[in-house]
């Protein structure tokens, strides 16, 4: 069977090409997909051409190389199994299921330096990548006892950003999502209550001790959030924000309380831990937490479809489209 690689190639166009699978090199593993996950933030931006053309499509990621201009491989949640080793790589590797930053592909090579190996589910361990960002908006925001917190955005990656801050013991816990299917959902993770826009929202982190939120996070993707987002936080407050708009623009309305209310807004993203953490934590020691919180959150809810590979264009035609009948999607790969 050949090596099937899914390439962006257009606007609104994916193939999928096929080459003979590759042979590992001394120091190498072949590893065989099972499953890997879309990641509609980015990519649905890559898919309607809304990223900018001449970025580096990440430079932390060794399997993620080049220019974000077409045609291009991406991807960063492959789950599979190594189905071959180099002549220099212990045996032990043989056979076993793996995570893998690495674009959607049926089989393709790497160290096992550049692999997780992970004993969970293939469809639960395709989250990892998405767990992990969660986490560190979650450390980012520093929450506190007793703080009233707001999420805007429930796909899978604010969904998994609600479900850890329910652990915390907050004031208030609100997630914004404009589709009702995922306001449910964040309700079974543990958010106190779930609103489809900002209007509905006021009423929900106002109280007579406090006005507006202690933390907002902003994970939708949509940068007219933003300004909702900003608008929500009260007095001294923070918003973090965990969206990439690619070259949409986010347009801010700054001109009236927010010149006096201290608000501090902060991006946050996943590549690199915040200075602030690195003395105490790097990535080795945030995935491990980020493994053990995965196998405690009921995922059960988070992945709404699966597709073989050879149909991705229906998975992307479904996400860009359909918006509201999907959570996550996962490329399968047999």
């Amino acid at each position: 069977m050949d090596t099937r690689s899914l390439y962006f190639t257009g606007p609104r166009e994916v193939t999928v090409r096929e080459r003979p699978v590759p042979d590992p090199g001394p120091e190498q593993v072949r590893v065989k997909t099972e499953r890997s996950a879309i990641s509609p933030g980015t990519e649905l931006l890559l898919y309607r051409d809304e990223v900018p053309a001449d970025i580096d499509i990440d430079e932390t990621i060794d399997a993620l190389d080049g220019t974000l201009s077409y045609p291009l491989q991406y991807g960063y949640a492959a789950v599979g199994r190594v189905s071959e080793t180099g002549t220099s790589v212990d045996d032990d590797w043989e056979g076993r299921r793996v995570f893998a930053f690495h674009p959607h592909e049926s089989h393709f090579l790497a160290s096992p330096s550049e692999l997780i190996p992970i004993d969970q589910p293939a469809k639960r361990a395709t989250l990892l990548a998405n767990a992990e960002a969660a986490v560190n908006f979650v450390m980012d925001g520093r929450p506190r006892v007793g703080d009233r917190v707001v999420v805007f955005g429930q796909g899978v990656v604010g969904l998994l950003t609600t479900a850890i801050l329910a652990e915390f013991p907050l004031g208030e816990l609100v997630a914004v999502d404009p589709y009702e299917r995922r306001r449910e959902v964040s309700k079974q993770l543990g958010a106190d209550a779930a609103v489809p826009d900002a209007a509905a929202l006021e009423s929900a982190v106002a109280t007579e001790y406090v006005d507006g939120a202690d933390v907002t996070f902003e994970v939708s993707g949509n940068p007219d959030a933003l300004d909702d987002a900003i608008d929500a936080t009260g007095y001294a407050g923070q918003v973090i924000v965990g969206s990439w708009y690619g070259n949409k623009p986010a347009t801010l309305h700054l001109g009236g309380e927010f010149h006096r209310s201290h608000v501090r807004v902060r991006s946050s993203q996943v590549s690199r831990i915040d200075p602030d953490h690195t003395g105490r934590w790097d990535k080795e020691r945030r995935l491990s937490l980020v493994r053990d919180l995965l196998a405690d959150v009921d995922v059960s809810a988070l992945v709404s479809h699966e597709f073989p590979v050879e149909r991705a264009n229906d998975a992307y035609e479904l996400l860009d489209n359909a918006p509201e009948q999907t959570l996550g999607v996962v490329l399968t790969y047999e």
